[in-house]
């Protein structure tokens, strides 16, 4: 037997290659390849749609007075994160007392400006806790809120 297959083993390999290349063939016959060009009509175009900008309220508008000293680390009110931080940057929030002096009409002209993070003003309890921290009364935050993440500044 060994020395059948060591005389026969290119006529077997030639043997195995074309029944695969057969059983490859045979599996693709459902497929059809179409050669003609299709119909005529409208060619779908793509476009890239960008989403709206985000307005910008301006300095002199009185939800965001001009900021008065250098930023405060706005990530001390809980609720906020780099990206409502980033977000309330570019509407040119950056300090606590900015915060803290929001009205209901400052609140309602910010709070469509956050996008997925709308409403969380007044859940998180955002002009509460600025307060706190716009006066450096971290024992009164701390009280309220709970453990404080560095000093207020």
């Amino acid at each position: 037997m060994d020395t059948l297959i060591a005389d026969y083993w290119p006529w077997l390999l030639i043997a195995l290659v074309v029944v695969a290349a057969v059983a490859f063939l045979l599996s693709r016959r459902g497929q059809r390849i179409q050669l003609t060009p299709p119909e005529e009509g409208p060619r779908p175009t793509l476009r890239r749609e960008t989403p709206p900008p985000v307005p910008v309220i301006a300095t002199t508008d009185p939800v965001a007075p001009p900021p008065v000293g250098e930023r405060n680390d706005l990530l001390q009110i809980k609720g906020l994160g780099p990206k409502l931080v980033t977000l309330l940057g570019g509407l040119g929030v950056t300090r606590f007392e900015q915060i803290a002096g929001w009205t209901e009409a400052d609140v309602a002209a910010i709070d469509p400006q956050l996008g997925a993070f709308k409403g969380r003003i007044g859940r998180d309890r955002w002009i509460e806790q600025a307060r706190f921290l716009s006066h450096g009364d971290a024992a009164g935050f701390e009280a309220s809120f709970g453990k404080l993440d560095g000093g207020a500044s």
